[in-house]
């Protein structure tokens, strides 16, 4: 058990520094000559639900999670808890035997929190600090949009309608694809013409030197909070040249419970570990 837990500590925190990394210099999946619709008042229409349809009244989001994290050939299911309050926080706790912490990743507005309780270290790093974080635009507002089913502008804070005039789309079939270009990074995401929910977000990296890498984050059912579908289903594809992680990821019994700390404190019996440690032991495990 201890050390399946291990591997799934380090295949999470492979998924995060991958989902970082995979987003410098990006070309969507899609064809390239895919056909944009022109600027129009059906797309204009189409997109303002699609921003719509991820309205949530509540602020604070909780749930109890199921993980199922696959690496090769090695597969762990996991439980364990996920709290998020809305621009403020991102919390995920990794449990083993139902009850006791075993790894914890914490996203705030500033910086990266990860928490290996079983090896008793951790790694604290501001967003600024993390060059392929800082020079691709990648921070808290792009991970919150992914949760939360949201089209997103990497280095901004939330997408609002004067900002939908800088996406354009394919509006053919019953499924438009939604795109974003931002120097050198494209972004696509797949939305339901009618609902506005986003099915999936894709980014691709292509690279005719080292060979290709994508993200893709499909969102395979909604549950209800306060009235309003919110994704409770998810699988995340992480894809490189060498390796690919995949993460399942299930929401069960979901609320807006608020009486909780925003912040984790790391016990002074931990030590803490740079990037480049563990970046050696991520390494190690592929």
């Amino acid at each position: 058990m201890i050390k399946s837990l291990r591997f799934t500590i380090v295949a999470m925190a492979a998924a995060v520094l991958v989902l970082a990394s995979c987003s410098t210099h990006k070309k969507s999946a899609l064809p390239k000559n895919a056909p944009i619709a022109s600027d129009t008042i059906g797309q204009a229409e189409f997109l303002k639900n699609v921003h719509k349809s991820s309205e949530i009244t509540s602020r604070y989001v909780t749930a109890k999670l199921k993980f199922v994290v696959e690496m090769g050939p090695q597969k762990i299911n996991l439980t364990g808890n996920l709290r998020m309050l809305r621009d403020d926080v991102i919390r995920l706790q990794l449990m083993y035997f139902g009850f006791v912490e075993a790894g914890r990743f914490e996203f705030t507005k500033d910086e990266v929190l990860i928490i290996d309780r079983i090896n008793k270290q951790y790694l604290r790093a501001p967003y600024r600090y993390i060059d392929f974080l800082r020079n691709s635009g990648i921070n808290f507002n792009t991970l919150q949009a992914l949760f939360w089913n949201e089209l997103f502008i990497p280095g901004t804070d939330n997408v609002n309608e004067k900002d939908l005039g800088k996406f354009s789309t394919d509006m053919g079939g019953d499924e438009a694809v939604i795109f974003l270009e931002k120097g050198r990074i494209n972004y696509s995401w797949l939305a339901n013409q009618k609902t506005g929910r986003i099915k999936m977000t894709n980014i691709m990296y292509r690279d005719s030197d080292h060979g290709n890498s994508q993200l893709n984050w499909n969102y395979l059912s909604y549950g209800s909070l306060n009235g309003k579908p919110f994704p409770n289903d998810m699988i995340v594809t992480l894809t490189t040249p060498k390796k690919e992680v995949k993460i399942s990821i299930k929401f069960n019994y979901m609320g807006t419970d608020d009486q909780w700390e925003t912040r984790s404190t790391v016990s002074g019996k931990y030590h803490e570990v740079t990037i480049d440690d563990l970046l050696k032991r991520i390494m190690s495990s592929f």
